[in-house]
């Protein structure tokens, strides 16, 4: 257990940036769940609609440093190339 005032604060704060991150990597898991069902689905136009707000998200995500960069450039090459694939 930390005794210093600045140990306290720190712990206290990456709780915080902890459950933070966990909820956006919660929602990038649903939304790329979602996308794979509607490709399985055969459902194009609306896997179109899926994936651009799974590249807003997986963007925000590496911005925010949850994920890194080239996790999400590699993510969404392999979406974009899946989808392709299925049109």
């Amino acid at each position: 257990m930390p005794r210093r005032r600045t140990s306290i604060k720190k712990t206290r704060v990456d709780k915080k940036r902890h459950l933070r991150n966990l909820k956006i990597k919660r929602e990038l898991k649903k939304t790329l769940k979602n996308f794979q069902e509607l490709l399985q689905a055969k459902n194009t136009a609306e896997a179109k609609k899926i994936l651009a707000k799974l590249f807003s998200q997986l963007d925000k995500a590496a911005k925010k440093q949850i994920i890194h960069q080239r996790l999400a450039n590699r993510k969404k090459s392999r979406l974009a190339k899946s989808l392709s694939k299925a049109a």
